[in-house]
């Protein structure tokens, strides 16, 4: 079984021409290029965007040990200066606003996380058994829901499934993102695999007795890595943004810490009107970051699909 590790040849043990066939082997393992790490590390923009996206997570793991107190807690007095024991203040209700912010972290990581990832396996089923189907009953089924999603407008869309239900809570919120924001991803997705489904490597598939299914997703998807990667993380930024804006109108989950909801009640205090305006700008601060990172790393996985994009070094 090959590990993928070219073992370095001795060239004073070939035979009499070994010279040359060690040569055309290192040129042939040069040209396939690096691997899919060192093609996303390469470029910049993807470096700065995994390591922003790396303190984050660390910020959101760690959060019980870095935060100076419990998010929720708004026994503080309020209205108090940045200091030592409250590092950006107090709001008005006596909650410090830095333990905020860091708790805060863990809300908008698992909204983009599972959000996303939800989101891109709706799409990932729809639109590549859609595409593998062209022509036939099933992809005019699957075909005719993606349209009537994507006619939808999604916000006001998200805003009414949100006003009209008891249930606001976090999971809740990543379902209703997931449900709303998954077709446009899969319209790509069955165009990519149209592409696909003739090739050699498919039609050997068929003629061996494989199944559609194990056709699908174990012959044709793994060649679709980088776009299901690249369809990941906008969902993940989409899902970060929209769980944001749902909880500045008052729809989130109001027992919990985001920076959504830090938004929201610095909004209906009048943050701004009182002089608080780290408490107002720091959490929108945060997310800015944070799609930030998640753009500049969807950069990267753009060079695994078009080499053209490649920075030298």
């Amino acid at each position: 079984m090959s590990t993928g590790v070219t073992q370095p040849t001795d060239s004073s043990n070939l035979p009499v021409g070994g010279e040359e066939l060690a040569a055309a082997e290192a040129e042939a393992v040069e040209a396939a290029g690096p691997r899919w790490w060192s093609i996303i590390w390469a470029n910049r923009k993807a470096r700065v965007g995994i390591v922003i996206l790396g303190l984050y997570i660390l910020l959101g793991v760690f959060a019980p040990w870095i935060a100076p107190y419990e998010g929720t807690r708004t026994d503080f007095e309020a209205l108090l200066e940045p200091s030592a024991e409250h590092w950006l203040g107090t709001t008005t209700s006596g909650g410090d606003i830095a333990s905020q912010l860091i708790w805060g972290t863990r809300v908008s990581l698992l909204v983009g996380l599972f959000g996303g990832l939800f989101a891109t396996i709706i799409a990932l089923v729809v639109g590549m058994i859609s595409g593998y189907f062209e022509g036939t009953w099933i992809d005019e089924v699957l075909s005719f829901v993606t349209n009537v999603a994507l006619v939808v407008p999604i916000l006001p869309l998200i805003i009414t499934l949100m006003a009209y239900t008891e249930d606001r809570s976090i999971w809740f919120t990543i379902f209703v993102i997931a449900i709303t924001s998954w077709a446009g991803a899969a319209r790509a997705k069955r165009s990519q695999i149209i592409t696909l489904r003739n090739r050699d490597f498919v039609t050997a598939a068929k003629f061996s007795g494989d199944r559609s299914w194990t056709i699908v997703f174990r012959e044709i998807m793994p060649s679709m890595s980088s776009l299901i990667m690249a369809g990941f993380f906008g969902a993940a930024t989409g899902a970060v943004g929209a769980e944001a804006g749902l909880s500045f109108l008052g729809l989130g989950d109001t027992s919990s810490v985001s920076w959504g909801t830090m938004l929201y009640q610095a909004n209906q205090q009048g943050a701004l009107a009182q002089g608080l305006w780290i408490w107002l700008f720091v959490p929108g601060l945060a997310l800015a970051i944070l799609i930030t990172a998640f753009t500049f790393v969807n950069f990267g996985i753009d060079l695994l699909s078009n080499p053209h994009l490649r920075e030298d070094g």
